[in-house]
């Protein structure tokens, strides 16, 4: 369970990423006032909310350890 977990976080991360470049794209592209570039922003903004509390729920729940760095 552990691993699949992981696995889901990177491809949720790279699909972040993913609309992130999509919204450069479009705002690059786009000179007519399009939303599209707003559309890729924003649902940047929730699936980044959705890997924050991913994460949140895997340190929760076990499968994530954080490392202790500094301690």
């Amino acid at each position: 369970m552990e691993t699949v977990y992981k696995y889901a976080l990177v491809i949720l991360l790279l699909v972040v990423l993913f609309n992130l470049g999509q919204a450069l794209y479009f705002m690059m592209i786009d000179k007519d006032g399009s939303k599209r570039t707003v559309w890729a922003l924003t649902r940047r903004i929730g699936l980044s909310i959705l890997l924050i509390l991913m994460v949140v729920l895997g340190i929760w729940m076990g499968w994530l350890h954080p490392h202790d760095v500094g301690q």
